[in-house]
């Protein structure tokens, strides 16, 4: 009976590690995410005829910087929110969330 009863104790044993080392095996490191901000910004103008769609504020949070995000349909513009132009050229484009 001594035996039985120890051979039960290390069957269950054997079972629970092989459990545990299973879950173990199914873990998910993090993606490595690269960060696409805005690093330095332009005090200069957008010209008008360059079509803006929207914009972004982009929070300060190194590596990226304060900045103002404009979208064209192909390129993205990192400008100053301390340039006087900024507020006159936000005005009727629509805000874009993340």
């Amino acid at each position: 009976m001594a035996w039985t009863s120890r051979l039960i104790t290390i069957a269950v044993l054997i079972t629970l590690i092989g459990c545990f080392t299973g879950a173990l095996g199914n873990f998910r490191r993090p993606t490595r995410v690269g960060v696409t901000c805005c690093k330095t910004v332009s005090r200069g103008r957008i010209p008008p005829e360059i079509k803006l769609i929207g914009y972004k504020h982009q929070n300060a949070l190194s590596p990226c910087v304060d900045a103002i995000i404009f979208y064209t349909e192909k390129d993205k513009y990192c400008s100053d929110p301390k340039a006087r132009w900024i507020q006159h050229r936000l005005e009727g484009l629509k805000k874009i969330e993340d």
